[in-house]
């Protein structure tokens, strides 16, 4: 479990993230969503602990800061947004790299690193691909790679900053089905709301560092949350009981354009003032 409590995060006078909350639960998948600059990747990095902040982060009852850096690498695992490395590296050698962290020194990988990290290849079927350079492989081909390098490490949470960034729509969709089926505490950043909708258990929406609503997609995907935020019109549709949105025209016909300031300090919507959610995900 990984746990926020009145997170704040500043960068000189600029506010990136102001008192969040946040919990993700054992074995689930938490998702972060909003508009550009609203502090995601921002909170995933507090997270990890490379950046500083006020109030606490905590995994599994453990303040982050209190870690050392092999703690956590034994507790959390990062896929970054997905670049080309430039060394010439094999997928196996990258894989193998997620061990790093329990070598000594320079010592050689050992048997169970070399287990670990062909079990992480067949989870996230590159096994195939083992000896062929990284850098010549497709994106969604790359960032299964990236996820088993972070399986390799052994951690029981796992990070994501935006993992279908610049992938096809196929990749997208094989990329987010493998790691919500991980038996990880996950927490992903997520642009593309119906994906988030699909693959997260529950989703944090912020907005200029404030977390405007949480809870399970059915309750944060609604048009009277979301319009605020993107300042854009959204229609709604329940596709076997998984929140679908349509951007751009409402039930009224209403096209995009500007909205109010969204009000930090007004009242949340509840549970309660939601519409009723059809279906099971």
């Amino acid at each position: 479990m990984i746990t926020t409590r009145r997170l704040t995060v500043r960068y000189g006078r600029t506010v990136a993230v102001a008192v969040a909350d946040l919990v993700a639960a054992d074995g689930r998948t938490l998702g972060l969503i909003g508009p550009n600059g609203s502090g995601k990747s921002t909170m995933l990095r507090a997270v990890l602990g490379a950046v500083p902040g006020e109030g606490t982060v905590t995994v599994d009852d453990d303040l982050v800061r209190d870690l050392t850096p092999r703690q956590r690498a034994d507790r959390i695992a990062v896929v970054a947004q997905e670049e080309p490395s430039g060394m010439p590296l094999t997928v196996r050698e990258s894989v193998l790299l997620g061990r790093s962290g329990r070598r000594s020194g320079w010592s050689r990988y050992r048997p169970e690193d070399e287990h670990a990290a062909q079990g992480a290849m067949t989870r996230t079927g590159v096994t195939h691909l083992a000896h062929r350079q990284v850098d010549g492989l497709s994106g969604g081909e790359r960032q299964r790679v990236l996820v088993a390098r972070a399986l390799a490490q052994g951690s029981s949470h796992l990070l994501l900053d935006e993992p279908t960034n610049h992938l096809d729509v196929r990749y997208q969709h094989e990329i987010l089905s493998l790691v919500h089926g991980l038996p990880l505490t996950t927490i992903t950043v997520l642009h593309d709301l119906n994906l988030a909708a699909r693959y997260c258990d529950e989703l944090v929406l912020l907005s200029e560092g404030h977390v405007v609503a949480a809870g399970v997609p059915a309750e944060v995907l609604v048009p009277e949350v979301l319009e605020p935020v993107y300042e854009i019109a959204v229609r709604r549709l329940d596709v076997e009981g998984v929140p679908q949105l349509v951007f751009g025209v409402d039930a009224r016909g209403r096209g995009p354009g500007p909205r109010p300031p969204l009000d930090m300090h007004a009242r949340r919507p509840t549970t309660g003032d939601l519409p009723e959610r059809r279906g099971a995900r």
